[in-house]
């Protein structure tokens, strides 16, 4: 089974919280690779960080063009960024280097890029890509101020692709966050979801130690889409 990651926004955790699902299904003895369809914003050695991250908790050996087709150099909105550099970014390719990926590996973690719904080319958005997978969905709630309508939002527009929310994650990014519990038992009462775990601040985010505050259980009975 593999799952497409989406967040409630941009820098709200999506790449840890990816690795820690990778790092989680390896140590099931499971072969995982990560998938990043689409980064804005490199290195000097212009790969992705984030999509270095996930190729280096991939367990199958892979090249970083097939972890992440389109990479983009400023860090703005993908479809934004694409245009600056004359790319059109092209769903079907992207489908076509996830099917190369799934052959390869028991469990395929894709990476979204920003919100579910953020534009990829003039007329296609994310949640287009989320829905030519056809994978369930995991969202990634940055606790913080304005969080409770953004995760909302998100898990309304899930349904809305008829696709399956089969998690989310909740990451406190603010320790001293005024209300952090009440917010999150807010949204336990509102999504039907399961919470696959609460991630507490860390100030060095470690894959293994985010991995210990999930619980992939909850994935193995709710992750059909229907």
């Amino acid at each position: 089974m593999s799952y497409f990651i989406t967040g409630t926004d941009t820098g709200v955790g999506k790449t840890t919280v990816s690795c820690a699902l990778l790092h989680g299904f390896a140590e099931q003895g499971k072969s995982v690779a990560g998938f990043k369809p689409v980064a804005a914003g490199y290195n000097p050695d212009e790969k992705n960080c984030d999509a270095k991250a996930l190729l280096a908790t991939s367990t199958v050996p892979l090249r970083y063009e097939q972890v992440n087709p389109y990479c983009l150099r400023e860090a703005i909105a993908p479809h934004i960024a694409a245009a600056r550099e004359n790319v059109h970014i092209e769903l079907p390719r992207i489908v076509a280097a996830y099917r190369e990926l799934a052959s390869q590996a028991d469990v395929v973690i894709v990476e979204g890029v920003g919100g579910f719904l953020v534009p990829l080319n003039e007329l296609q958005n994310s949640a287009d890509l989320a829905r030519d997978f056809g994978l369930p969905v995991i969202v990634v709630v940055g606790i913080r101020l304005g969080c409770l309508n953004h995760a909302l939002l998100t898990v309304r527009a899930i349904a809305d692709y008829r696709l399956k929310c089969a998690g989310w994650v909740a990451n406190a990014q603010h320790a001293d966050m005024e209300a952090l519990q009440e917010n999150i038992d807010t949204l336990r009462e509102r999504i039907a979801a399961p919470l696959l775990g609460v991630v507490p601040r860390m100030a060095e985010p470690d894959v293994k130690a985010v991995a210990r505050h999930l619980d992939l259980r909850l994935l193995e009975c709710n992750s059909t889409n229907g």
